[in-house]
């Protein structure tokens, strides 16, 4: 199914009056916006093509229809959600589920939508059909010098279909750790993990990065041996300049700080990007800011200060991605949902006054410092977010105009009602 401009236009000129009320009123509220409007235009959140289908738990599934069943079909799902926000302009893929059979016309399917390739994504946490050896006790970790070898091809893989694309970075996360004590030795499952990361990141071209993510636990619930930020750290550290740390909004251990992790990563030039989610108890999948909308504003706020700080570009020198999707929802809508509250957490943290914040720090005035931050957060900036999809050409309201064209019905008379993306 497409959206066309006509569809998009119908729907912005009915809301269109309301939107511009909201829209001058906030401008007398904030004042200067046109720099915020301008970053938001160009900031993009790239879709994981595995967020595309009905996501579950480990004790069940309930498949929504219409599910893409192909790498061609996610791309024309992104192309849906981009078409509706202007703000999704790039699609991560996940091998062995997203192989391309044909890269100069998956290249083209994805350039007719105005979509790039984002990160690549290995998977060595579950065994493939035909594959020699079992991933059960680890991959990259493993002490069997044929799984490892094993996993190292699959990601030099994985790279070779990046490069073919267009990508220019890589995602490790293992699962690999352990459920039992005694069952590993720590440091040399560490050893081995880094000898095996070394001869993937000796595969990167030259342009590319290696992100590598971490997990506090699941699927195994002793120890990971990529457990948390210090450890993803201590890898890339030893692997090079290509190589950074991944952040998952829900891989942490519960109330960790995430902000202040974010903050000390990019000040070590080691913060590679984000999966951005939401959680209550562990790693959820929820949709961002459906539950800590403030959390996700403060770790904005340390991104921006640190960003300007450095001189980077907002838009272009982090990886920005999604990585969620639950039982209940219909996955578009869930994304466009995801989306919208990245866009929002990422214009208030544009609203922080930086120089107040630093004079009420370097005094100590522990008020006027919340203060500033609660202003920030507490100002409704839903018109500019509107205000930049309106001058990109995408909808005032993504959501009311999805529903409206009754786009689910319209993909499951395209594709069925008992289609099953591939990979989930």
């Amino acid at each position: 199914m497409l959206i066309g401009s006509n569809n998009i236009a119908s729907h912005n000129d009915d809301l269109l009056k309301k939107h511009q009320n909201k829209f001058a009123f906030t401008v007398s509220e904030i004042g200067d916006t046109e720099s915020i409007i301008q970053k938001l235009i160009d900031f993009q959140i790239a879709i994981p093509s595995w967020a595309l289908g009905t996501g579950g738990t480990r004790f069940g599934r309930f498949a929504g229809g219409g599910e893409p069943r192909s790498i061609e079909e996610k791309i024309e799902d992104v192309g849906l959600l981009h078409a509706l926000n202007n703000a999704s302009g790039a699609i991560s893929l996940h091998i062995p589920w997203d192989i391309p059979q044909d890269y100069k016309a998956i290249k083209s399917l994805a350039a007719q939508h105005n979509l790039r390739f984002d990160a690549m994504n290995s998977n060595t946490f579950q065994d493939q059909a035909g594959q020699d050896n079992s991933y059960k006790f680890g991959s990259l970790q493993n002490v069997n010098k044929a799984v490892r070898k094993q996993a190292i091809a699959h990601n030099i893989e994985v790279i070779q279909h990046g490069i073919e694309l267009g990508s220019e970075s890589l995602t490790i996360w293992l699962a690999d750790g352990s459920s039992f004590p005694g069952q590993l030795n720590f440091r040399k499952a560490y050893q081995n993990t880094l000898e095996s990361l070394e001869e993937i990141y000796d595969a990167l071209p030259s342009n590319w990065k290696l992100f590598l993510e971490y997990k506090c636990a699941e699927p195994n619930f002793y120890s990971t041996t990529v457990a948390d930020w210090g450890q993803s750290y201590s890898y890339v550290k030893k692997l090079g300049d290509k190589a950074q740390t991944l952040v998952d909004l829900g891989h942490h251990l519960p109330n960790a700080n995430i902000e202040q992790i974010v903050s000390l990563l990019l000040m070590e030039e080691k913060l590679g990007g984000f999966h951005f989610n939401d959680s209550k108890y562990g790693d959820d999948d929820l949709t961002a800011g459906a539950l800590k909308p403030y959390q996700l504003f403060l770790i904005f706020n340390e991104l921006v200060e640190g960003m300007d700080a450095r001189g980077m570009n907002h838009a272009k020198d982090l990886g920005w991605m999604i990585d969620a999707s639950h039982n209940i929802k219909d996955p578009l809508e869930d994304l466009l949902q995801s989306v919208e509250a990245i866009m929002i957490a990422y214009a208030q943290a544009l609203l922080v006054d930086r120089k107040a914040l630093e004079k009420a720090q370097e005094e100590n005035d522990v008020v006027k410092a919340q203060e500033i931050l609660q202003d920030a957060f507490r100002t409704d900036v839903r018109a500019l977010v509107a205000e930049a999809r309106l001058r990109s050409g995408a909808a005032l309201n993504p959501v009311e105009l999805y529903r409206s064209l009754s786009v689910r019905k319209n993909l499951i008379g395209e594709r069925g009602l008992k289609t099953l993306a591939t990979g989930l």
